[in-house]
């Protein structure tokens, strides 16, 4: 790289810093720095720009996901990035992941203009105490027993939400995916009748925040105010560990804002999401 470098263990003082700023909006980076992408072997890499202490930030993964980045470092990531992409969706701040990706695309052409979803405003939403709506009594976390009432659930989600069948494009890594979800505890469902009818997992969880992703109700039972009660137990849930809740959602998708201001949350940022 010509412009930025790694950056190891020995930069976690810098990074903390950097994506403590804001806490809700870099979750998933300050996520998977907790679980060791700068040590030695981790999944993924954080860069830093510049070399010598680095301001701006970029994890590359199979998200790459900026971090207080300006113009300065923007060019220098789309430099050293270079013509062929080896991530599979960027994800962050609206205005940065759109000019990051419109800077990659006028620069190396191609492997970045292929675009399958792009998401160019979601609102990001956080909720910091209980929620003012009633939690669902049913809601439960799935154990093993539930895993393929969830597994269906999540797969008719994903295939919804992000316009791709996952049990056509990675069967098995999804599946491995939802096994994690429910061994680590960060998958929240409503049953009736041994079938998931509301779904919601915790997607990024940091020390100071969790973000909720994948929610979905069953489609024959929309419009009753159920994501209401499950969302608010999800939060509640949330709180109750320290943590703030947080989410984002596409912007023109008004039942699924309606019932998070329901629940409380207020928007605080928005995002953006390109899907390759």
């Amino acid at each position: 790289m010509k412009h930025c470098r790694v950056l190891d263990e020995r930069d976690r003082e810098r990074v903390a810093h950097l994506v403590d700023a804001d806490p809700v909006l870099n979750c998933f980076v300050a996520s998977r720095v907790d679980v060791g992408v700068l040590a030695p072997g981790g999944v993924g890499e954080v860069w830093g720009y510049p070399k010598r202490n680095p301001y701006a930030l970029l994890h590359l993964g199979a998200n790459l996901v900026p971090v207080n980045m300006d113009a300065e470092a923007r060019d220098a990531f789309v430099d050293d990035l270079g013509r062929w992409r080896n991530f599979i969706a960027m994800v962050g701040p609206a205005s940065d992941v759109l000019g990051l990706w419109h800077a990659l695309c006028a620069r190396w052409g191609e492997s970045y203009e292929n675009v399958r979803v792009l998401r160019p405003r979601q609102l990001l939403m956080a909720r910091g105490e209980p929620s003012v709506a009633a939690a669902d009594a049913r809601l439960v976390q799935p154990g093993p027993e539930h895993f393929e009432a969830y597994f269906a659930a999540a797969a008719a989600m994903y295939a919804e939400e992000l316009e791709e069948d996952p049990l056509v494009t990675n069967p098995i890594g999804y599946r491995n995916y939802v096994h994690t979800l429910i061994d680590r505890r960060r998958a929240f469902c409503i049953l009736q009748n041994g079938e998931v009818i509301f779904k919601a997992d915790l997607g990024a969880v940091s020390e100071r925040v969790a973000q909720v992703q994948g929610v979905w109700v069953t489609p024959e039972l929309r419009g009753r105010g159920l994501s209401v009660g499950g969302m608010a137990g999800v939060t509640d849930a949330i709180v109750a560990t320290g943590r703030t809740a947080s989410l984002y959602v596409n912007d023109f998708n008004a039942p699924a804002v309606a019932c998070y201001r329901r629940c409380g949350y207020a928007e605080v940022g928005a995002l953006a999401s390109v899907l390759f």
